[in-house]
């Protein structure tokens, strides 16, 4: 084969690997465009989170900055999409007091939330001796010795999107949902077993993803 023959051989490889290469940069600008095209008109709701109740075991506030608690907390969540299913990769759940944190985290086991669907978890969160602020502790028996504490029970979390095939990057999911705690003269629960108060809330939790 003569030098003139290889250079058109080789030129013949070069543009063959030329068009492969456009042709799959091509493919994948495609299909990211016709993802991004199916993002934008399903736009894909955030889940919605209730709490319904609280059962309250324990609430010891007498030891000068210290709080003892225990609940078990139901929260349901509801996906409203019509098309679009999310994966709950994490969900840690606890409660806090003026934005101070009474209770470890709990996680609740992955699951994934098909279209509009419901779930709902009854998880128990306990704290033990759990340190609080001096101005806190005085807050907080002031609350208690009125009637009423005023807790926030919280999830952080992550979640993903699924649409059809397509499944989105994990997204941050911060989920509040207020509690009212009543003692005394406004307590307002029902008791359901020794040293149990149950309070029925169904209120609507404020979600951020």
């Amino acid at each position: 084969m003569s030098a003139k023959e290889c250079g058109h051989h080789g030129k013949g490889h070069n543009k063959f690997r030329r068009r492969l290469l456009f042709g799959i940069l091509f493919f994948i600008l495609i299909v990211l465009i016709t993802v991004l095209l199916i993002w934008a008109i399903l736009r894909p709701s955030k889940p919605r989170f209730i709490l319904q109740d609280t059962t309250v075991y324990g609430f010891n506030a007498s030891v000068p900055n210290f709080l003892t608690s225990s609940f078990q907390v139901t929260v349901s969540s509801r996906n409203p999409n019509d098309r679009i299913g999310i994966y709950y990769d994490r969900l840690d759940l606890y409660a806090t007091y003026r934005n101070q944190q009474i209770t470890p985290r709990t996680s609740l086991p992955p699951t994934y939330q098909g279209h509009k669907d419901v779930n709902v978890w009854s998880p128990f969160i306990n704290g033990n001796m759990i340190p609080i602020s001096p101005d806190f502790s005085t807050s907080l028996s002031s609350e208690q010795a009125s009637g009423s504490v005023f807790l926030t029970i919280k999830i952080d979390g992550r979640v993903r999107w699924k649409v059809g095939a397509f499944v989105s990057g994990r997204y941050h999911l911060y989920v509040r949902c207020p509690a009212i705690i009543t003692f005394g003269s406004k307590f307002n629960g029902v008791i359901v077993a020794q040293n149990a108060v149950k309070f029925q809330f169904v209120t609507r939790c404020s979600v951020s993803v």
